[in-house]
């Protein structure tokens, strides 16, 4: 085989190569709401997330994570955290999860009256009691309210 023909296969198998580019993993509505949620962490508006920022969102939720816990959840991404490495560990976080019409058709099974709705003490029996279970304080932890 000539070099000229080798060299078109090779071309071709790596046209063929599945992308590595994180913003193809997602739609445009997708990584709009995740740049919003981003601009949201960032809160010097520097284009990059740092652990003090890190830890004001967290206070807003009404979280006070200790320095080791905040310093764990920022050693998970391998350089500074800007948006295109926030959307990669989104990414690999959520790689093999359900889509999100399966998740509400899961939760629909729950909302006995159809309004959208699953009541809070139906919720912690149901997280406390059935399948991984969850532990008082793991619930508490939870937002308290979410629209289906």
């Amino acid at each position: 085989m000539s070099q000229a023909k080798a060299r078109k296969k090779i071309i071709k198998k790596r046209g063929q190569r599945a992308t590595s580019n994180i913003f193809a993993m997602f739609d445009q509505a997708q990584i709009q709401e995740f740049k919003e949620a981003f601009n949201m962490i960032d809160q010097t508006r520097d284009g990059f997330v740092d652990k003090e920022d890190l830890k004001d969102m967290l206070a807003s939720l009404g979280q006070e994570p200790d320095d080791k816990t905040v310093d764990g959840m920022m050693s998970e991404a391998p350089g500074p955290l800007n948006f295109t490495m926030f959307l990669t560990l989104f990414g690999e976080k959520l790689n093999g999860t359900d889509p999100e019409d399966v998740i509400k058709n899961a939760f629909g099974c729950f909302d006995d009256e159809g309004s959208g709705i699953i009541h809070e003490d139906r919720l912690r029996e149901l997280l406390t009691t059935m399948g991984d279970r969850f532990t008082d304080d793991e619930v508490r932890l939870m937002p308290a309210r979410r629209s289906l």
